[in-house]
């Protein structure tokens, strides 16, 4: 159980992240703030999952006593399990707006399902999380289209975001031979009998958009393994520096 909650509290933590990088730098005061939110709104949810890896982790071995910060800045990259498309930079705004639109659309996906688990601590949490990720989808969803049916540079570069960021969506699917037993149990839900759904999703936004879609043969994998790229070590070089300079400083 702990690696799936750590799975999916790095995804949280690492958009997130990426998404705060946009703070100043948006075409719009008003994007501006609707990025920071939507930032905020992954911090949260990776703050409650990494609580809730603590409570397993320090439930089994009680000597070690973990907190969220150790997940979040105290683990080295080949440590972390978020999904490659999570990590991948900012780029322009298609670029930010299209990687959204494919995490948020699976994260809608995911934790709508996710309410009817067994276990009590994800159903809650799943059951607020989905609020939040219904409005990431509808705000990355309203950009794909204004980017893609717009001018003919919007379209380009929306057309060239897909088609670079694509290959990374599958591995969001995946999950470790080791929750099998969790899936079997109902404890959560396997991301694989989403698939289809999410694909339509996307099928019908890029359709809209009026964007090229074709889902490719072969996909990025390896995030969830602890396999990244160099975005990662770059981001969590910024993210960690001031609790890895100051070790238990306290503001």
């Amino acid at each position: 159980m702990l690696r799936w909650v750590l799975a999916y509290a790095d995804d949280a933590l690492i958009l997130g992240h990426r998404l705060s990088e946009w703070c100043s730098r948006a075409p719009s005061m008003e994007e501006d703030m609707a990025l920071a939110n939507l930032g905020l709104d992954l911090l949260g949810q990776a703050r409650f999952l990494y609580s809730h890896a603590a409570t397993l982790e320090n439930a089994a071995q009680p000597e070690r006593q973990r907190t969220e910060d150790d997940y979040a800045y105290r683990r080295d990259a080949p440590q972390f399990r978020n999904a490659l498309l999570v990590e991948q930079p900012n780029g322009d705004f298609a670029v930010t707006m299209v990687r959204h639109l494919l995490y948020a659309s699976f994260a809608d996906l995911y934790w709508r399902a996710s309410v009817t688990v067994n276990d009590p601590a994800i159903a809650a949490f799943a059951a607020r999380s989905e609020k939040e990720t219904a409005y990431h989808v509808r705000h990355a969803t309203d950009w794909v289209i204004r980017l893609g049916d717009g001018t003919d540079e919007s379209h380009r570069r929306a057309q060239e975001a897909l088609e670079m960021l694509l290959p990374f969506a599958d591995e969001l699917f995946e999950s470790a031979p080791d929750q099998a037993p969790l899936i079997a149990a109902d404890a959560v839900v396997d991301p694989a009998g989403l698939r289809e759904t999410y694909r339509r999703r996307i099928e019908q936004v890029c359709a809209q958009a009026t964007l090229r879609l074709t889902w490719p043969s072969w996909h990025q994998t390896g995030g969830r393994h602890g396999r990244h790229g160099e975005h990662l070590g770059h981001l969590l070089a910024e993210l960690q520096f001031l609790p890895r300079a100051y070790p238990g400083a306290s503001w």
